[in-house]
């Protein structure tokens, strides 16, 4: 019994967990973010609902958005009204199967079937065949892999878990507008009526739907069809990535979980991960700072990292050298403030003297008031270079070109800060004996937020 159990986890992994984790981590095959500047994606599952469709379209032709739908075929045969009406407002109608089943349970030929029929459905009643799919709870089997001539798998970036009631309306606004940025692929959730969802769900997520399109219009954003968002992403770099390339993409990003987890990092703001820190003792060679200090072996200081999902989702997302650093400026000019206001309410990160970190730049971090220092000869800036040039080989918008065009300034730098300079550049005094429930406040308010020159990574630190 023992032994049949253990060849039914290892058939059930390779059928489709492990496809599972391939397409999720490293996309393969999947369409699951965009880019563009001013675009996001809403999309819709498990519907048309007779309770909650219509007023989904209701507030899209209101705050005239595009979505797409991807309907289970059942409920499609059940309400053709709804997807005439959903068709009819220019959405893109996608299938979701027929019934509401995992594909993991299912042969590949049912899964066939599944697509087949609900694709049916959906022309007879708008006379238009659907070639986008998205498997129920995004489970892909191996075999869905060879479905791509036939449809595309779309998936998503954010999910917000909109299918139970407990979160409530506000919550669930809050979580939505941490994600309200371009090439976002939302997914919701039109129907309440699958196995596991709160039947009155979906009337919140229209609450926070709302909510989520004044703010997306207030800032100049719109949101489209997925069909619209892939052509769009087809034209940028990050579809010339190969398979190899996002295997060592999936490897880094797991090294960073695990080295987050063994090192006790901390997250600046947890809503947006940009900047992680630590506390530590500097084991270098003594160091002169700029502001006459001098930081010495053994002296605390406050070890930054740039967080590398983050960094991969920028460098792909940028159509240029310009475009990455004036981005990456943007991140750092948020986070710099909020730093500062993190240490000066600390006692323990006030008694760092300096913030460090080690970056494959030349120029870009004085900005913000660090110094770029050459790193002491050794096995540690080798290795740092063979990482780091690997590291931007992939981040890179101009990839492996860049290292060949500019080797000479692809050496790894430290970067340093006095902490006192920090603080002094956003106004924070030290308050080494700040109560603790002021820090407390200042949590809560950060979880409740949720035309440059040629330049290289400003404050790019990655020292991992």
């Amino acid at each position: 019994m023992q032994t049949l159990l253990l060849w039914l986890f290892y058939i059930s992994s390779f059928y489709a967990f492990i496809p599972g984790i391939i397409s999720r981590i490293f996309g393969y095959r999947v369409f699951r973010k965009g880019t563009g500047s001013h675009e996001f994606a809403l999309t819709f599952d498990d519907g048309p609902d007779p309770r909650f469709t219509p007023k989904v379209l209701e507030l899209l032709r209101r705050y005239d958005a595009k979505a797409t739908f991807f309907v289970v075929g059942s409920h499609a045969e059940r309400y053709p009204d709804l997807i005439r009406s959903i068709h009819a407002e220019g959405h893109l109608i996608g299938i979701h199967n027929y019934v509401h089943k995992t594909n993991w349970l299912m042969r590949p030929a049912t899964v066939r079937k599944q697509i087949q029929r609900t694709d049916e459905i959906i022309y007879s009643i708008t006379g238009e065949h659907s070639t986008y799919y998205r498997p129920p709870w995004g489970i892909v089997n191996l075999f869905d892999f060879s479905k791509r001539r036939r449809v595309q798998i779309v998936l998503w970036s954010a999910m917000f878990g909109d299918w139970r009631e407990k979160q409530g309306a506000e919550k669930l606004t809050e979580k939505m507008l941490s994600r309200l940025n371009p090439g976002e692929v939302m997914l919701l959730h039109d129907s309440g009526a699958t196995l596991g969802a709160d039947p009155d769900a979906p009337g919140l997520m229209l609450i926070a739907l709302e909510r989520t399109l004044e703010e997306a219009q207030r800032r100049g954003l719109r949101s489209i069809r997925i069909d619209q968002m892939i052509k769009t992403a087809e034209k940028s770099s990050i579809q010339q990535i190969s398979f190899g390339k996002r295997l060592i993409v999936g490897l880094w990003l797991g090294w960073e979980q695990l080295f987050q987890f063994l090192f006790k990092l901390r997250t600046l703001s947890p809503a947006e991960p940009f900047l992680h820190y630590r506390l530590r003792k500097y084991q270098g060679q003594s160091i002169t700072m700029e502001d006459g200090t001098t930081l010495s072996k053994g002296d605390k200081v406050i070890e930054l990292h740039v967080d590398n999902r983050e960094l991969f989702e920028l460098g792909m997302h940028s159509r240029s050298s310009a475009q990455l650093a004036i981005r990456m400026i943007r991140r750092m000019e948020k986070d710099m403030p909020v730093l500062a206001e993190e240490i000066a309410h600390d006692e323990a990160l006030l008694e760092a003297k300096a913030l460090y970190g080690v970056s494959m730049i030349n120029r870009g971090p004085e900005k913000f008031g660090f110094t770029v220092l050459d790193m002491p000869d050794g096995w540690f800036a080798r290795s740092s270079k063979i990482y780091l040039s690997l590291l931007l080989s992939v981040i890179h918008p101009a990839g492996g070109a860049r290292l060949k065009e500019r080797t000479e300034v692809l050496v790894p730098k430290l970067i340093l800060m006095p902490v006192s300079e920090l603080l002094k550049r956003h106004d924070q005094k030290m308050q080494p004996r700040s109560a603790n429930r002021k820090r407390e406040q200042i949590e809560e308010e950060r979880n409740r937020s949720n035309a440059v020159d040629e330049v290289e990574l400003p404050g790019a630190t990655v020292v991992h």
